[in-house]
């Protein structure tokens, strides 16, 4: 009898410390599990409706999903943000890819490596001064042309479109080049050129005023192009994999969500980054991007597109040297994103 209760109670004893572990399973797989939260600096070229997966990358919590916390600060100008980027000030920069060639031919000892893009066409448009109903190219021979910076890649495609519908910009026109950026639209305004080379929203903001017509499309006359991407030194890409991986993830769930909804959800969706842009402006704008496959569908930046950089960039006179797609390229990050 003494046997059988020692044995029962050993058994009792087994019984309750199994349940208790159970227990302690159960109540710890419930509890919250804490991510560390990385913070990641984005430095971008300019605000602009051309980079709207970005701001829904922001407004849709996808960065957050990553456990990301991202800062954007806009500094204007391809070289203040290639500065800010390989300054340390930020570390990841979305910017024009032929920067990165810039940094190279320089003889970097840590390049500037592409590894996401955003856009994949030209962001411009040809805006003329008076109404045209049948456009044609042509009608640019022997007027005033109010192009971009040189050296940037706005003023590198324009000059490509122009020679590839025969016209020599240093020839056939008069070419002006040296308006500052942030001045071009107010040069034109003021009456400065029959035609000028302008991004959006001012483009329709001048349309709807009556100040200009859009009449054509330079991302459309110059193909698939990497005109924006977002970039990091190479030794940041090394000691963060985790990190530019959550990032990209975040990018493409963000081009995708672009991709399957409209003009007006995703103006919705990035309002707050312009407070002082029109509602039905930006629809217009975001619309035409979309329309015209400016928003790049995934962030693989292919070889094609890169040689078509370099190819518009040689045929501007500022390719400094060509360099390989493997070499300023990381497509590993967003092939294996979207393998999962």
């Amino acid at each position: 009898m003494k046997k059988w209760l020692k044995g029962s109670y050993a058994l009792l004893l087994i019984s309750i410390l199994m349940i208790s572990l159970a227990a302690c399973n159960n109540s710890s797989s419930s509890e919250p599990k804490t991510t560390k939260v990385v913070k990641v600096r984005i430095a971008e070229v300019t605000r602009s409706l051309f980079y709207a997966p970005q701001y829904v990358a922001l407004a849709k919590g996808f960065f957050k999903d990553e456990g990301l916390d991202v800062t954007l600060t806009t500094t204007p100008g391809g070289d203040k943000t290639m500065t800010t980027l390989i300054s340390g000030a930020a570390d990841i920069a979305l910017v024009g890819s032929e920067t990165s060639i810039y940094v190279y031919a320089q003889g970097s000892n840590d390049p500037v490596i592409n590894f996401a893009q955003l856009t994949q066409t030209d962001g411009t448009f040809l805006v003329a001064r008076n109404k045209i109903d049948n456009f044609s190219w042509d009608l640019l021979k022997g007027k005033t042309f109010l192009g971009q910076r040189k050296g940037g890649m706005p003023q590198m495609v324009g000059e490509f479109v122009l020679k590839k519908h025969g016209i020599d910009p240093h020839q056939d026109l008069t070419l002006i080049q040296n308006v500052d950026f942030a001045n071009i639209a107010n040069a034109f305004s003021s009456g400065t050129g029959d035609f000028v080379q302008l991004f959006e929203p001012t483009a329709s903001i001048f349309e709807k005023e009556g100040k200009g017509y859009i009449v054509a499309s330079f991302g459309k006359e110059s193909g698939h192009v990497p005109y924006t991407t977002f970039m990091a030194k190479q030794s940041y890409m090394k000691e963060n994999k985790a990190t530019v991986e959550k990032f990209t993830r975040a990018i493409y769930k963000a081009q995708q969500w672009v991709q399957t909804h409209s003009a007006e959800e995703i103006a919705k969706a990035v309002q707050p980054y312009f407070p002082d842009t029109d509602f039905e402006i930006m629809k217009t704008v975001v619309d035409r991007y979309k329309s015209q496959g400016s928003y790049a569908t995934d962030p693989i930046l292919d070889e094609e597109e890169w040689n078509n950089l370099q190819n518009i960039m040689k045929e501007a006179g500022e390719l400094p040297k060509e360099v390989d797609h493997k070499t300023l390229v990381n497509t590993s990050v967003a092939e294996g994103i979207m393998k999962k």
